[in-house]
């Protein structure tokens, strides 16, 4: 796992300075302090950061092809490169290493674009090809590894890791993009095919870009996606048997390094059933790490120690504390980007004690998004089946009305907080969906912003995007859809950008084997039963893994991995909260309405209503703006 960075010249190249090229990798240290390398050519440089987990000693980077004709950097873990290496050289390639690198420069060498269909692992890199004068920037199937780039005013195109690698090129425009303001206000993140930064992009997931000299830059082009549009047939009992042959595939894949190796363990059924498979394929005690609350309803800790129990892992626990607020800036400074999912403090303070203990830590990432794991999938489904009931001119007035009436009860038990799905009722599939999914929908939006920046917005809402990809999803079902744009959008928006940049925080590498993409085509293949049953979603999952866990594991109610922010603004953090309407940082963007702001905190410390995500979104918005010293 490593950072990458570097600077391609689209048109007549120009000299590169290999100094730019190495603080722009210098600030991507974190991603890679066991090693560096900058190489630079004629319109082209390449940097790279270098945290070693396989061949620890024989494959630094910048990386040479044999013959010399192609250089590269690399970030990621490539995890069929052995069977690739026997191939090629079978077919006469020599490598000079053990490591993946070398493959992925011998792989592009034999078969050209095709090689990243035959790449099996979580990568982004950056290959210059000597000959052809081209380079290549491709990113892997489901965007676990980032790739940012931006056009500079000199003809150059600059790419690194992060954001950061970016912002250390002194040409790099800070203006904010507004339409990012009002993504970021929906979903709490800013999703891939935006940046909080005017002309900075985000290499989409399964996607690739092949760059010429003295050749305008080409847009991105896709080179993998997954279809819901098949469906498998067979038993219960032979779907869970291949189920469970992808699942052993993509743990154990994931379980080769030459440096200490453990787990996450939150006691849920993902990383539950990675620890039990790692368990029976090792012999040795897994290492097991476990993040719990002072918050005993949103603790887990106490199913955690019982997995581990049952594996008898090497297992270690921490609590998070309200105080831990106070690091808030240094979120901040992992993301970049304003990034409000409130879990991911939690998530750093798990990769800060896996670090005391392994270098790679593998999750259970993945498997909600491709089983229907997701309370809001589940729904969605019966949803479905109600809108197939009753027609639009039916349900619009009928739920719609309703929905405009009905209490926005949050104190209320979750069967009386019915508004949410009578207004989603009252709607078509995909724009319920997006309704369910997104954090702050479009009237409260309406009501926090000002007038000047809703005129600056237009007509664009950050949930067309959203909509639009559950409409085009190559899918049968309102379900599958779902979960397309869950994996298209969500995992990669909010999900897979959280662990990556908490891991590579502290220096370790997360890897994801519920995220195989032979395991994600598999359950996008999956009938409807196999994946909800009554109100059970990722049912298959479970009934396969029965054999491994216990029911208290398995069937509880899901809770996921949430920080109590909301009681902690309503207790030590009321201050922050007030302060937020007040905040001399947002007052100079002019985005927001300083008394609907007001409001907003004076309601939620009140407790008539709970708005502690919204109050995080403002409070790490603030802060972002003025780590990225952007200009409004």
């Amino acid at each position: 796992m490593c950072g990458i960075a570097g600077l391609f010249h689209c048109g007549t190249p120009k000299p590169v300075d290999p100094a730019r090229i190495k603080r722009m990798c210098d600030a991507l240290e974190h991603r890679g302090p066991d090693g560096e390398g900058v190489w630079t050519d004629a319109g082209v440089g390449l940097g790279h950061r270098r945290l070693s987990i396989i061949d620890l000693e024989g494959s630094p980077q910048p990386m040479h092809a044999a013959d010399g004709t192609a250089v590269l950097v690399f970030n990621g873990e490539i995890y069929n490169f052995r069977e690739l290496r026997r191939e090629l050289e079978g077919q006469g390639a020599n490598f000079r290493t053990d490591g993946d690198s070398e493959v992925i420069l011998a792989a592009w060498q034999r078969w050209g674009i095709d090689c990243l269909e035959r790449l099996h692992g979580m990568f982004a890199f950056a290959l210059y090809d000597r000959k052809r004068k081209e380079l290549l920037l491709a990113r892997d199937r489901l965007g676990v590894k980032p790739l940012f780039m931006a056009p500079l005013s000199d003809g150059s195109l600059a790419f690194a890791s992060e954001l950061k690698g970016l912002l250390a090129h002194p040409l790099l425009r800070r203006e904010t993009d507004p339409l990012a303001v009002e993504d970021y206000m929906t979903w709490g993140y800013v999703p891939d095919h935006r940046s909080i930064l005017k002309g900075v992009e985000k290499l989409p997931a399964g996607h690739f870009r092949l760059l010429k000299h003295g050749q305008p830059a080409p847009p991105p082009r896709q080179w993998w996606d997954v279809s819901f549009a098949e469906r498998k047939k067979g038993k219960d009992a032979d779907l869970s048997v291949e189920l469970l042959h992808h699942m052993r595939e993509g743990v154990t894949s994931r379980m080769e390094a030459d440096v200490p190796l453990g787990a996450f363990l939150s006691g849920g059924v993902d990383s539950s059933s990675v620890v039990a498979l790692m368990a029976e394929s090792n012999r040795d005690p897994v290492t097991t790490c476990s993040i719990g609350f002072d918050v005993a309803a949103l603790d887990e800790t106490g199913y955690a120690e019982k997995v581990a129990g049952l594996f008898g892992t090497n297992h270690h626990s921490r609590t998070v504390q309200p105080d831990d607020f106070h690091e808030i800036d240094r979120l901040v400074g992992m993301f970049d980007e304003p990034f409000a999912d409130a879990s991911a403090l939690p998530t750093w303070r798990v990769c800060q004690l896996a670090r005391e203990h392994v270098t790679v830590a593998l999750s259970g990432d993945g498997a909600d998004e491709a089983f229907a794991g997701y309370r809001r999938q589940v729904f969605h489904a019966r949803e479905e089946q109600a809108r197939a009931l009753l027609p639009e001119f039916l349900r619009k007035p009928i739920f719609g009305g309703l929905g405009a009436i009905w209490p926005k009860a949050d104190w209320a038990p979750r069967p009386l907080r019915a508004k949410s799905t009578l207004q989603s009722l009252a709607q078509d599939g995909a724009t319920g969906y997006a309704r369910s999914l997104s954090v702050i929908p479009p009237e409260i939006r309406q009501k926090l912003f000002s007038d000047e920046f809703k005129r600056e917005l237009g007509e664009y809402r950050a949930e067309q995007p959203f909509i639009d990809l559950m409409r085009n999803a190559p899918a049968r079902s309102g379900l599958d859809r779902a979960q397309y744009a869950d994996l298209k959008f969500w995992l990669q928006g909010d999900i897979l950008t959280k662990v990556d940049r908490a891991s590579m925080s502290v220096s370790l590498e997360a890897r994801e084997p519920l995220l195989d993409h032979r395991l994600i085509e598999f359950a996008a293949q999956l009938p409807h039963r196999a994946r909800v049953r009554g109100m059970q979603g990722k049912w298959l999952v479970k009934h396969t893994m029965e054999r491994y866990l216990p029911d208290d594991i398995l069937y509880r109610p899901k809770q996921g991995f949430v920080t109590p922010i909301s009681d902690w603004f309503r207790g030590p953090l009321a201050a922050e909260a007030k302060a937020i309407s007040s905040s001399a940082g947002l007052a100079r963007t002019g985005w927001f309405n300083p008394r609907a702001l007001a409001k907003i905190a004076d309601d939620h410390i009140a407790k008539r209503a709970d708005h502690g995500r919204i109050l995080w979104q403002l409070l790490m918005l603030e802060r972002s703006i003025k780590h990225l010293q952007v200009v409004r």
